[in-house]
């Protein structure tokens, strides 16, 4: 992260440099590119506080109800039933831990589309995970392989494209939910293989405790982390994924009218579940809630570092140029240059890829309904910012040494891209 932060600042400043000597205004006020540049770092380095004070309300709230879920148990439970496929995923995590259940809420609140909602659960997951964690600053297998699956396991029905599909007149603003779930499913594969193999390349150093036990010929095992935490019969996991697997077309049918439910539905129902298992709901919450002021104050200066370098690469003009440097190559394979800028700029800015995909689609010339609008809808519906969740959430637990995960993460990107091409060309193109 750091060579990759430093080569985007240098690389924002070189171009605004070289169009800085060329530059001649063609209009009164045009701004200098240096001049241009400096406003947006300092735009973007009070955007970034503004977000991360915009999130303290939402982390807070939930953080407070997660609290409550493990002290109730939840997280356990929760743990257990999908423990089957989890240990195989996670086999560094004991099978009951609530790092488990975290991370499960996490990705539950992915696939129903809670955006931010999902955040805290996905912080509370990394709490966990970092309890477990000998290497403290240092990302752990586990680490990368949740922020992997983060990521890549995007929601079921993506409500803030479809809805700006329709607003631009789009005639069935729902036809890019077929080929976002593919290029989901792509990239969710690809990125589970990425941090699996390239782990091998980022080996952790043995911990004192580690070393004993090698030397002892008796490693760490599955049984010996879940020792005494069985998980529940095969036939009650079984249930739970044909359940999830059920719920699927009906999320696709009845999306829109069961989401305004779900925000409300998990305070009630988390606030029950807390209450009969004896738990006393409200000192719980608060005791839970109080994280959330501070783990949104931790992560002001990694915000503050990503998203102002991003602005200067933006604003430089370095995007633009590689647009045109590569819009000739990519649009032989299916990626016209039209939606080059969308791809380039998802997986550094949620926020600068949306206002790209909304004048997209406005633009009489593209449209919501051309191959180019469609995929460049299915790319914002498939895709995450690589760069902000991990600011967020290395930040919060103050990890610096990432290993693997970036190119996970973007190796699983790309294979989204790759598969939104193909099924956006296959459907709209035939």
């Amino acid at each position: 992260m750091n060579a990759l932060f430093l080569a985007i600042v240098l690389i924002a400043f070189a171009t605004a440099a070289w169009r800085q000597v060329a530059f001649v205004p063609v209009a009164a006020d045009a701004l200098p590119p240096m001049q241009a540049i400096a406003n947006q770092m300092l735009d973007a380095a009070s955007a970034a506080v503004t977000l991360s004070i915009g999130l303290v309300g939402v982390m807070t709230l939930f953080l407070g109800l997660t609290k409550v879920a493990e002290a109730g148990g939840l997280l356990t439970i929760i743990a257990k039933t999908i423990r089957p496929l989890m240990v195989r995923l996670f086999p560094e995590v004991p099978g009951d831990h609530p790092a488990m259940g975290a991370m499960i809420l996490n990705l539950s609140a992915n696939v129903l589309g809670l955006g931010n909602a999902s955040t805290p659960f996905g912080i509370r997951a990394m709490q966990e995970l970092d309890r477990l964690n000998p290497h403290k600053g240092t990302a752990t297998d586990a680490m990368v392989m949740f922020l992997a699956l983060h990521t890549t396991s995007l929601a079921l029905l993506p409500t803030g494209v479809v809805a700006l599909r329709a607003a631009s007149g789009s005639k069935d603003a729902a036809t890019i939910v077929p080929t976002t779930l593919v290029a989901m499913l792509a990239a969710t594969v690809t990125a589970i293989i990425a941090a699996i193999v390239l782990r091998r390349f980022y080996p952790l150093a043995p911990t004192p405790i580690e070393a004993a036990q090698a030397a002892e010929q008796r490693p760490t095992t599955e049984v010996d982390l879940a020792a005494g935490s069985a998980a529940y019969p095969a036939w009650v996991s079984a249930l739970a994924l044909i359940g999830i697997i059920a719920f699927v077309p009906l999320t696709l049918l009845y999306g829109r009218a069961f989401s305004p439910w779900v925000i409300p539905g998990l305070m009630v129902g988390f606030l029950l579940f807390g209450a009969m298992r004896g738990v006393r709901v409200y000192e719980v919450f608060i005791e839970g809630a109080r994280d959330g002021f501070d783990l949104a104050i931790r992560i002001i200066p990694y915000l503050v570092a990503i998203l102002t370098a991003v602005a200067m690469f933006r604003a430089s003009g370095a995007l633009e140029a590689m647009v045109r440097i590569l819009g000739p190559v990519t649009n032989a394979i299916g990626l016209p240059p039209d939606v080059l800028p969308m791809a380039l700029l998802r997986p550094l800015s949620g926020s600068g890829a949306f206002a790209v995909l909304a004048a997209l689609l406005q633009d009489p010339a593209v449209g919501p309904d051309t191959y180019a609008g469609q995929l460049a809808s299915t790319l914002q519906g498939a895709m995450d910012t690589v760069f902000y969740i991990l600011a967020i959430y290395f930040g919060a637990i103050g990890i610096r040494r990432m290993r693997h995960a970036l190119p996970s993460m973007l190796i699983g990107a790309t294979a989204g891209i790759v598969a939104a091409i193909v099924v956006c060309k296959l459907l709209f193109l035939a």
